[in-house]
């Protein structure tokens, strides 16, 4: 596989920890230093990766349990030698989010080292 690929597949397995409520998944898909930072009704947010992964394995039933449609969307990556920026659009507990994410490849495995989110919708 090639460096979008990869990033392509590191992307997938954070997309698929928050539909299937897998804290493995996000352990896998991120850097063990990395941060999740953004705003929730105008309070900031910030989480460790255990802290991620721990929420997102909270959530049971998960979104596959109950059949939820999926939106997970790669909009666009840009590669600069071992770091990356992605931005996705995905659906999780009735918000739409935008995530900036930055990517490095760490003893050849590309990983999320940071994520910053923006609520673009939100049922709540």
């Amino acid at each position: 596989m090639n460096d979008e690929q990869e990033i392509q597949t590191t992307i997938q397995a954070y997309f698929d920890s928050m539909y299937e409520s897998s804290g493995d998944k996000a352990r896998l898909a991120f850097h063990v230093d990395a941060k999740i930072v953004g705003y929730l009704e105008e309070e900031l947010h910030t989480m460790s990766v255990t802290d991620f992964a721990n929420f997102v394995e909270s959530q049971r039933p998960s979104a596959k349990d109950k059949g939820e449609a999926i939106r997970f969307d790669i909009l666009s990556i840009d590669i600069a030698g071992k770091t990356a920026i992605a931005k996705v659009r995905d659906d999780y507990l009735g918000m739409t989010f935008l995530d900036t994410l930055s990517l490095l490849k760490s003893n050849g495995k590309w990983a999320i080292y940071n994520k910053l989110f923006h609520v673009e919708t939100s049922d709540l």
